[in-house]
C-alpha cells in the first residue's frame, strides 16, 4: 500500500525539502511535512499554490508526473483581462509555445471562485479588469499555464492548481496535508 500525501501548497513555497539556493527567506516543503521518505510527485513553481502530490512508492510517482500518462490537472486561473469564447477556442485547439505545439486543453469561464486571500495580494490595476478560468491540461510543461494564457492576451495573475486526477485540495486550508492509502 503506498503513501500518498495531498498538500495544498501556499504561495512562495519550493516544491522541494531543502533549498540550495541558501536563501533563508524562502520556505520549504520540510516547513509543513515531517514524513520521511516520500517526494514530491511533480512540481509545483514558486509562485502558483495548491495541489501538490507527494508519494513513497516510485511507481506511482511516475504515474502521476510522467507526461506519458495524461494525467489531468486542473488549474483555477485569475487572468488580466475578459476572455470570450474567441480568446478561449485557441486553448482549447492546442497553443503554440517556443517549445511546441501544447496538447488541447478543457478551458472555460468561471465566476470568481472562494479561495482563501494570497498573501502576497495579486496586483490590482484599475483601469484593466480580471476574470477567472478553468483550465485543465494533460501535460506539465515548465510554466506551461502561464505561457499558454499570456499566448492568448490573458496574462496569468494567481494560478491555483485545483486538482491532479481524481484528488483535490477540496477541503485542505493553505499549508495544510493529509494522507490517503492508495493501492
Amino acid at each position: 500500500m503506498a503513501r500518498l500525501i495531498l498538500f495544498n501548497k501556499p504561495y512562495g513555497v519550493l516544491s522541494q525539502f531543502t533549498d540550495r539556493s541558501l536563501d533563508p527567506s524562502r520556505s520549504t516543503l520540510s516547513q509543513f511535512i515531517d514524513l520521511p521518505g516520500v517526494y514530491p510527485a511533480g512540481r509545483l513553481d514558486l509562485d502558483s499554490e495548491g495541489l501538490l502530490l507527494l508519494c513513497d512508492d516510485g511507481r506511482l510517482q511516475a504515474r502521476i508526473a510522467d507526461p506519458r500518462f495524461k494525467t489531468p490537472k486542473t488549474y483555477l486561473v485569475q487572468v488580466e483581462g475578459e476572455p470570450d469564447e474567441a480568446s478561449l477556442e485557441p486553448l482549447r485547439k492546442g497553443v503554440r509555445l517556443k517549445d511546441g505545439l501544447t496538447r488541447p486543453a478543457v478551458a472555460e469561464r468561471i465566476p470568481a471562485p472562494d479561495l482563501w486571500p494570497r498573501d502576497p495580494p495579486i496586483r490590482v490595476r484599475k483601469t484593466i479588469p480580471d476574470s477567472w478560468l478553468k483550465l485543465t491540461i494533460s501535460e506539465g510543461r515548465n510554466r506551461q499555464v502561464r505561457r499558454m494564457t499570456a499566448a492568448v492576451g490573458l496574462p496569468t495573475l494567481r494560478l491555483v492548481r485545483w486538482s491532479i486526477g481524481d484528488w483535490t485540495i477540496e477541503g485542505l486550508a493553505p499549508g495544510e496535508w493529509r494522507e490517503i492509502a492508495v493501492a
